[in-house]
This record gives C-alpha cells, sequence and structure tokens, in this order.
C-alpha cells in the first residue's frame, strides 16, 4: 500500500545482479513479493562473471531456470596459446570431470553474466514480480520494527520505502553498506591493472579460449563466449601504474597490438570496465533488518570463477530464512543463521580466488600455461557443518552430516517411474528422507513432504543403491529448502518432539 508517498513492503532487495534476482524469484515462490529496485535503467550489460559451478547450477535447477541456462550456455572450451601468429596448442585450464549419482552438474558452464541476469530476470516475471530500474537507494535508516529507504528517481523525484527487512544486493560500492557503516577489510590480490571487455572478432575459431602470454604490454585473452557472437577479452597490464582505457577505440588497438588480428577483423566492442582484482569482505553481513548479499558482503579476483557463484548462494541461503520468517511463523532468531553460515564459506572461498590468481600470474610469467582448476572451485564442498542449525545425531560412522549439501540419487517411484532426490527436494518446501525403515514424524504442515525409502510402504524405491550410497542404510534426515542437511538422526524413534521442534524452527 501508499500512504503519503511512502510505500509498504515486506522486503526491499537493492540492486538487480544476479543475487538481488535470485533472492526475488526465491521470495516470490513462497509468496512473499519483495520489492527490488535497481539504480542503473537496465540489467547489467557486460559478460564479467561468466561460468556458472556446478552448485550454482543445482540452485538454478531448484529456482526453474535450468533449461534456459542449459539452452542459452555451453561448456567452456579448450584454451590455445599464441605467439607470434602461430598457435603453440591446445591445454586445458580446468579438470574435466564425468557426472555421478550424487552431482547431475559436475562441469563449470559458460554463460556471460548480462543472459543469467535476463534469464533470472524473466523467471522473476513468470512469478508476479518486476524490477524497478533507475531507482537509487540514497539513504536507510531502521528502528525496531522497519527498514526506511530513500530512493531518488532517474527523472530526479524521490520516494519512500518502508519495509520489514532490506537487502543490500547493490555491489562491491555498496551505498547501503557504506551508510550502515560496515566496514570492509581486504587486500590488493594483483597490483597490475585489468581491462574487460565483450568485443565481435573475426579472424579466430570459437573452439578454443585464445590466450597471447607473452604479448607485449601483458598477456591477453580471447574467450568465446558461448551462445553469443561475442568474445570476452581480458587483458593484464604489465605496468602497475597503467590506466587501462575502456573507449572502444582504445579496446581495438590494444586487441591488435598484442595480437595477429587486423582492423579489419576487430569489430564491435560492446562493454567494457578497467578494474584491479581485490579480495575484501565486510565485517559482518548484517545490521540489525538489513542484510548484505553478493559483491555488497564480498569482493573476489575474478580467477577461479567464485564471484557470482558466491553471491548467488548467498541469497540462496538467505531467501528461504526470511520467507520462513514473513511467510511460515518462524522466530526471527532464525535470520541469525545467515551470517553464522554465510561468512565462513566467503572466507574460504576469497581464500580460493586470491590463491588461484596468484597461481596463474606466477604460471604465466614462467610461460608455462595456465594451471588447470580442480573440482575445489565447483562449491559442492561448502558445508555448515558446526552452525546452529546443523544438528547431528547420528551414532554411526557416516561421512555425510548435518551442514553437508544433500546429494542427488537416480531412484523410482513405487510404481517403477524413474525419479531423483532433486526431483524430492526441488520447490520450497523442507524435505524429510527416512531410510532402512525408520520412520518419520509426521509433518503437520504442507511445507513438509516426507518420503520412506524401503521398509514396507515406501515412497522411494533404490534398486540400484544410489541412496544408500549417498545416505547409509538407516537414518532420518531432514532436508533444509537450499538442499543442505540440517537435522539427522540414526532413528526418528524417541526423537520425535525434538524433529518436530527442529521443523518448527525451520518454520515448517
Amino acid at each position: 500500500m501508499e500512504l503519503n508517498n511512502v510505500k509498504e513492503a515486506e522486503a526491499l532487495i537493492i540492486g538487480a545482479g544476479p543475487a538481488g534476482l535470485t533472492l526475488a524469484i526465491d521470495l516470490a515462490r513462497r509468496g512473499v513479493a519483495a520489492r527490488i529496485v535497481e539504480r542503473g535503467e537496465r540489467l547489467f550489460p557486460g559478460s564479467r562473471g561468466k561460468g556458472l559451478q556446478p552448485r550454482t547450477q543445482e540452485v538454478f535447477d531448484d529456482l526453474g531456470v535450468m533449461d534456459a541456462v542449459r539452452a542459452a550456455g555451453g561448456p567452456y572450451p579448450p584454451m590455445m596459446g599464441w605467439e607470434d601468429g602461430r598457435r603453440l596448442g591446445a591445454f586445458e585450464m580446468i579438470v574435466r570431470t564425468g557426472p555421478a549419482p550424487g552431482t547431475p552438474y559436475h562441469d563449470i558452464w559458460m554463460l556471460p553474466q548480462w543472459r543469467t541476469a535476463e534469464i533470472l530476470y524473466a523467471r522473476l516475471r513468470e512469478l508476479g514480480g518486476e524490477v524497478e530500474f533507475g531507482a537509487a537507494c540514497t539513504g536507510l535508516t531502521q528502528d525496531a520494527d522497519r527498514v526506511t529507504a530513500h530512493l531518488t528517481y532517474a527523472d530526479g523525484s524521490t520516494g519512500t520505502v518502508r519495509a520489514a527487512y532490506a537487502v543490500a544486493a547493490d555491489g562491491g560500492r555498496s551505498t547501503v553498506r557504506k551508510a550502515l557503516g560496515i566496514g570492509m577489510a581486504g587486500e590488493t590480490v594483483d597490483p597490475h591493472p585489468l581491462l574487460v571487455a565483450d568485443v565481435t572478432l573475426a579472424g579466430l575459431d570459437r573452439g578454443h579460449w585464445h590466450v597471447w602470454q607473452h604479448a607485449k604490454g601483458g598477456v591477453l585473452a580471447l574467450c568465446p563466449l558461448a551462445g553469443t557472437d561475442v568474445f570476452q577479452a581480458v587483458a593484464q597490464y604489465e605496468d602497475a601504474d597503467a590506466t587501462p582505457d575502456p573507449a572502444p577505440e582504445a579496446v581495438r588497438r590494444l586487441i591488435t597490438e598484442r595480437t595477429h588480428l587486423t582492423e579489419a577483423e576487430v569489430g564491435e566492442v560492446r562493454w567494457a570496465s578497467p578494474f584491479r582484482a581485490r579480495a575484501a569482505m565486510a565485517e559482518r553481513f548484517r545490521d540489525g533488518r538489513v542484510f548484505l548479499v553478493g559483491d555488497a558482503a564480498h569482493i573476489h579476483s575474478p580467477a577461479g570463477g567464485q564471484g557470482l557463484n558466491t553471491s548467488v548462494q548467498d541469497a540462496y541461503n538467505l531467501g528461504w530464512k526470511l520467507g520462513a520468517v514473513l511467510r511460515g511463523g518462524a522466530d526471527p532468531v532464525l535470520l541469525d543463521s545467515y551470517e553464522e553460515e554465510r561468512m565462513p564459506v566467503a572466507a574460504g572461498v576469497l581464500g580460493i580466488s586470491t590463491r588461484i590468481h596468484r597461481a596463474e600470474t606466477e604460471r604465466a610469467a614462467k610461460a608455462g600455461g595456465e594451471p588447470r582448476r580442480t573440482a575445489e572451485v565447483h562449491q559442492l564442498g561448502l558445508t555448515y557443518r558446526g552452525a546452529a542449525l546443523a544438528v547431528d545425531q547420528r551414532q554411526q560412522e557416516a561421512t555425510l552430516r548435518a551442514g553437508d549439501r544433500a546429494p542427488d540419487a537416480p531412484c523410482a517411484l513405487p510404481d517403477g517411474t524413474p525419479f531423483r532426490l532433486f526431483d524430492a527436494f526441488r520447490g520450497p518446501h523442507v524435505t524429510v528422507l527416512a531410510l532402512g525403515g525408520a520412520e518419520p514424524p509426521a509433518p503437520g504442515r504442507a511445507s513438509v513432504r516426507t518420503y520412506r525409502v524401503g521398509g514396507p510402504a515406501p515412497d522411494l524405491l533404490d534398486p540400484d543403491g544410489h541412496i544408500r550410497a549417498g545416505y547409509g542404510d538407516q537414518g532420518v534426515f531432514v532436508i533444509r529448502p537450499d538442499g543442505y542437511l540440517g537435522y539427522t538422526a540414526d532413528s526418528a524413534t524417541d526423537r520425535t518432539a525434538e524433529m518436530t521442534g527442529y521443523l518448527t524452527r525451520l518454520g515448517a
């Protein structure tokens, strides 16, 4: 509603990048119509973060956009080294893995950031949401009950939003973070400036990611962006005092100077941006009723493809918790778990990005090609073990514990129809999985779905043993809406009250 030019909202999201859009989608499917405002006049136009890690693909599967993501993108190509106009040979930057029963998405998927944002925005609109473009948050205060945000629109007019909660998804220079007085500590990963640009090119095949490691002035890489007619150019400058020029004519000149391509073969520069690789993290991810997600909370080197993915997963972690408080009747104390869980993850992932960046720089300087990136960048092994929502009551030895990602597994319905655990998890609900005849507590609400595997009246069959291989022969598992194990026990016997209490904590 709107009173005296003050608009009311349950949740206000500031910033419509991948993190803000992911959060808006997750809230919309929970019946929370968040208001999302974006300073820019349109979605971000550049490729920047172009790699979707397997864990992010699982998130997008749950949010209903994975078919569009697969159709629009493609796998990473091998790299091709160049020197003096001749090919030096192909090499792999990443270690490629095959699918496994527990990991249906097993390799990084290339999709330029602008296309990811388009797909997420389309999904948000399907769910009835919208983005207010040209609306900058210019001030923010809060009291015990609400957050008050002051907006300035592109036409010069102003407005005010009062919301129960606000989320800053407004990037590394976050206006909201600064307004809250939250510091950001970090370091310069590499003193040498870089420039990234989206360019149309002729004269290069699109089956390789082309790199000139010994180009005069610094390394240059030209990567064909899957699903487009564009290459992403990334140029490093040997001179730490250089000032990269993003003007189209300067970008075209840089490419012709560092490669064998002619002026006629370097076409339109659609977007360009200079930057310096930094690693930094906010000193806290929450201030009262305001939360930080994505680059507003942590800034990464682009090496390793961790920044966008960590941002999406921040939003995915926060979305179900806000929904549980606003719609599920959960105690607001549930929201304390966002910072508790995401700050250690962000710190660990920042370390991976920084280490990979420095290793690549050192390797390139020694003329050895780029180091291969292993499955550590896939983010499938990230865990919330030890956090307040990870309650592990299993007595038996098990590699899978509360706080871990819940793996997928091919299985079947009682009539033999093929099914997957991810089919059971998909949606805004909590899932209870009972193995080996364990009897789960009866759910009190439709927001909990139970599946018995084995026993006299199974809901799922495990003919090939994939569920047992992932979860063990017996046990009861509460899978949170974000696909992580919350509560685990060997049996529900004598634990019904305890498990019911845990489900209530989740707002289920």
